[in-house]
């Protein structure tokens, strides 16, 4: 695995680093130690997917807030999509900043974050299916959001979004976060 620098602190991106022969390929997407050995948390509590049926879908962006504050590994298994991790750390010298990046089952592209970022994603192809390994459970009463189009902090989107979840289009933007809700 490759291990890049995405200009956030606890923000990185993961190349997986395939074998091939004439049958196809065997990588390694995760390895606690090379994880720890880069600062990274080397825990999974839990295992998730979502599949978006729609091109132009747009997920989040969320985050756990407290105590179920989340370090997360993202990875599109079938499909494409554009990935997107926002700052909110508070006192962070990147706070509100984004990094954003096409993942997709062919180009072995991973994205993880630390406690602290919010999570998004569009889907650029139908049929997506996106992986997540996640350090600490999900705690729904813990759950929470920004606004996906905050012009505060400025996300490229590629598409106009086709669906999305009547939560999502009601999430506050940054700087109406009730405090206590920010990591």
């Amino acid at each position: 695995m490759k291990f890049i620098d995405t200009g956030l602190e606890g923000c990185t991106l993961i190349e997986i680093e395939p074998i091939g022969d004439n049958r196809g390929f065997f990588a390694r997407t995760f390895c606690s130690e090379e994880f720890a050995k880069r600062g990274l948390n080397p825990v999974t509590a839990q295992c998730s997917i979502s599949f978006s049926a729609t091109r132009g879908t747009t997920r989040g962006l969320h985050f756990q807030h407290g105590t179920g504050l989340e370090d997360k590994l993202v990875r599109c298994v079938q499909g494409s999509i554009f990935d997107v991790m926002v700052d909110l750390r508070d006192g962070s010298p990147t706070f509100g900043r984004w990094f954003g990046q096409i993942l997709s089952a062919e180009n072995n592209l991973q994205l993880y974050s630390s406690k602290g970022f919010a999570h998004g994603f569009q889907t650029l192809t139908d049929d997506c299916v996106v992986s997540y390994q996640i350090a600490q459970p999900y705690d729904a009463a813990l759950s929470a959001g920004v606004l996906w189009n905050d012009p505060d902090i400025g996300i490229e989107w590629p598409l106009e979004p086709t669906e999305q979840s009547s939560r999502d289009l009601v999430f506050p933007r940054l700087r109406e976060m009730k405090s206590g809700v920010l990591p």
